[in-house]
């Protein structure tokens, strides 16, 4: 009697959209890669995308929203490997060396789409919701640190982070998230050391 094999499930049109955007958004950029070649990679009809998305732009900015979960999913699940608030805060940019290392790693595609977005676009608005989740993680897991200037701390450690992802894309660096981490820890540091300080006088 033959065996059953188990067979992957059909993907909707809009997931299979989304999938043929991420690739091929994410490779060459969102302005570089029209619609005609979306619609051809994921075998939908180009009617398909508009009654679901209404717009490339919309499109784009689904595809951020999903890269956005999927990068905060990741982070978050690294994050539970940690005990201590030090440990889980020095860790995002432990999580964000495991994105550096990915074969297909082509730098944050926040930083690039939002390159070419207009002001206020759907597209500007995706990423700036990425950019402000960054900021808010910085700023709790300081404030769980016990850090008396949380959202201080939390700028200067985004910048740690924006510029480990620049380094690791344009120089092909993925240790520059250890090397961000480095420094993050010497400012977490020497933060407490200062708000030691100040408590006992």
């Amino acid at each position: 009697m033959p065996t059953k094999t188990a067979t992957a499930p059909k993907l909707s049109a809009r997931e299979r959209l989304l999938a043929a955007a991420d690739e091929l958004f994410y490779s060459e950029g969102v302005q570089s890669v029209g619609i005609d070649r979306i619609v051809q990679k994921a075998g939908v009809a180009k009617a398909s995308l508009y009654n679901l998305f209404g717009s490339k732009e919309e499109l784009i900015q689904a595809y951020l929203d999903a890269r956005h979960a999927n990068t905060r999913e990741q982070v978050e699940r690294a994050l539970t490997r940690f005990r201590t608030p030090r440990e889980r805060l020095l860790g995002v940019f432990d999580a964000q060396g495991q994105l550096f290392t990915e074969p297909d790693f082509n730098g944050c595609a926040h930083m690039t789409a939002s390159a070419e977005a207009q002001p206020g676009s759907p597209v500007d608005c995706a990423a700036e919701r990425y950019r402000q989740w960054v900021r808010a993680m910085f700023t709790d897991l300081a404030r769980e640190a016990g850090v008396a200037d949380a959202e201080g701390l939390a700028r200067q450690l985004h910048l740690l982070y924006d510029g480990a992802g620049v380094s690791a894309r344009m120089d092909r660096d993925p240790s520059a998230a250890t090397t961000a981490r480095a420094a993050a820890a010497a400012l977490f540091d020497a933060t407490a050391k200062t708000d030691e300080t100040v408590n006992t006088q």
